[in-house]
């Protein structure tokens, strides 16, 4: 948790609106990744999530406190799951493993576009000194956090440990028995997660693996690493 820490001990109300930008987008990290899942379920045939109402752009919808919170403050997080019964994919395992995949891959995809945008920006548009240079300064900042956070919740999800995503496509690979007893006990194997989450076990390598993300996406579309 010492990222949250640092978040605020730095906390300077003069920075709000960078902050509420953050937030913004967090948010539209959030509601992307879950309702990839919602939508990748519902054209493998399952209409669970459809029938929550997670297919919505609604972030109250889909949003964990505790996972926005550590977005906003540390860049990785997570959502409300998105409920799945992988009994209605004609091949539960590999519908499991495909929906779960969906999340993390819209994530990158957000932050390429997001990080495209960001580039036609920093490449084309030219400040004037006016007072629309807060506004435009306003619009980049937000496709610099939004492209951030997307890599991070995308990173952060492909880990292997319940409930992230990542644990589902690796237990997909697994024998029937050992994948039955990991889905049953998945709740307990959480706490393991959660546990190394508090304890900053997990900062070093999930900021390691978002740099290098971050750095080959900078170089695909012509921008400096350093922006961020």
């Amino acid at each position: 948790m010492g990222s949250v820490s640092t978040f605020l001990a730095n906390f300077d109300l003069s920075n709000l609106i960078y902050y509420l930008m953050r937030g913004a987008a967090a948010l539209l990290c959030i509601v992307i990744h879950e309702m990839s899942h919602g939508y990748a379920a519902y054209g493998l045939g399952d209409r669970t999530a459809k029938q929550a109402g997670r297919l919505s752009f609604n972030p109250i919808r889909h949003i964990d406190p505790l996972g926005l919170l550590l977005m906003i403050t540390a860049g990785f997080g997570w959502a409300k799951p998105v409920p799945v019964d992988m009994r209605r994919f004609r091949n539960p395992k590999q519908g499991m493993a495909l929906t779960a995949l969906a999340g993390p891959a819209s994530n990158f995809v957000l932050a390429l576009l997001s990080l495209g945008c960001a580039s036609l920006m920093y490449h084309f548009v030219t400040l004037t000194g006016g007072a629309a240079d807060e506004v435009i300064s306003w619009i980049f900042t937000f496709l610099l956090y939004t492209t951030l956070l997307s890599v991070g919740l995308g990173v952060f999800n492909l880990f292997p440990i319940p409930p992230l995503d990542g644990s589902k496509v690796v237990f997909s690979l697994l024998p029937n028995r050992a994948y039955v007893w990991l889905m049953r006990n998945e709740r307990y194997i959480t706490l393991v997660l959660f546990a190394l989450v508090f304890l900053g076990a997990l900062d070093g390598p999930l900021y390691t693996i978002r740099q290098t993300i971050l750095a080959g996406m900078c170089r695909l579309m012509g921008m400096p690493l350093g922006i961020f």
